[in-house]
Order: structure tokens, then C-alpha cells, then sequence
């Protein structure tokens, strides 16, 4: 089981950045871009039919159609994606949009753009590494693209535990 980040941004440019930027994760991390809402879904069914997880979704709010908090919202009522981690990649959210965010989609992190590299990196290991510890996942496979002080105090606590 491979843990995946959820790339959500409908200008290809900007999509290629953060995928280029999170690089370093593969082949840890399975990294799949969504340039909508529905292509979101069919992603997730995808990632679920292959025997991985979603453990985050990086998503930004102006999309055609659906916007990326309607989504991240939809998300918390699906048991597939509900415990994954939710962070607003956005220069456009107002505040009333990001406390629906807040309060609505249990957003985890707001990234405003344009975001520094090593900081989207910072925040996807602290989410991937939340993501492991709240879902009781071992997090020994997933060492590389987790928080490895955090992960290393996971196991030695499971390993108190047993």
C-alpha cells in the first residue's frame, strides 16, 4: 500500500510546479495531478481500486466547476478520502472561504501562493507523518517522505505498546 498525495489545480503550469516540487517523495509516495473536480474522483477511485490510500489532497479553491473547498468538503462525507489530510493551495480564498474550509472540511493547512519549495515540502512530511500516526500505520515503509523524528517516535511508542 502506497500512500498518495492528490495534486487538485487547473493551470497546468502551476500543477507541474507543486509535482515537480514534491519529486522528492517518489518512489516513497505515489504523487496523482487532478485538473478538476471530477477528474479528482476518478483519481481517487483509481488509487482505492489499486490497493493504495489517499493520505492527502493538495487543492486549490478556484476550479471549474466544483470549487476545491466544495471538494475538500465531499471529502469528509467519503469513507475513502474522509481521515485524508486536507491543505487549501490557494491565492484566491477569501476569509469566508477559508473558514468554511476550517470548519466545514477539516482543513489541516492553508498554503497561500506562491508558496516557497522547502515549505510545501515541510508541510507534506508533517502531513503525511499526522496522516500515518492518526490512521495507526506503520510507519517504517513510509520512512523516507515522513518526519523521521515524529516516526521514529511512533514505532518506538507501538513498540512499548506491544
Amino acid at each position: 500500500m502506497k500512500l498518495t498525495i492528490l495534486i487538485l489545480e487547473d493551470e497546468p503550469e502551476v500543477r507541474t510546479a507543486i509535482e515537480r516540487d514534491l519529486l522528492v517523495f517518489l518512489p516513497t509516495v505515489r504523487i496523482e495531478p487532478a485538473e478538476d473536480v471530477v477528474d479528482a474522483w476518478d483519481v481517487i477511485s483509481e488509487i482505492t481500486t489499486q490497493g493504495d490510500v489517499l493520505a492527502l489532497a493538495l487543492c486549490d479553491h478556484r476550479l471549474p466547476g466544483t470549487s476545491g473547498i466544495d471538494f475538500l468538503v465531499e471529502m469528509m462525507s467519503d469513507p475513502r478520502t474522509a481521515s485524508a489530510r486536507k491543505v487549501l493551495v490557494t491565492g484566491q480564498a477569501d476569509l469566508a472561504d477559508t473558514v468554511r474550509a476550517v470548519n466545514d472540511a477539516g482543513l489541516d493547512h492553508y498554503i497561500a501562493k506562491p508558496w516557497a519549495s522547502d515549505d510545501l515540502r515541510a508541510v507534506v512530511r508533517k502531513e503525511l507523518t499526522d496522516y500515518v500516526e492518526e490512521c495507526g500505520i506503520d510507519p517504517i515503509a513510509h520512512m523516507p517522505a515522513l518526519d523521521k523524528s515524529r516516526a521514529l517516535e511512533i514505532v518506538r511508542a507501538e513498540g512499548l505498546a506491544d
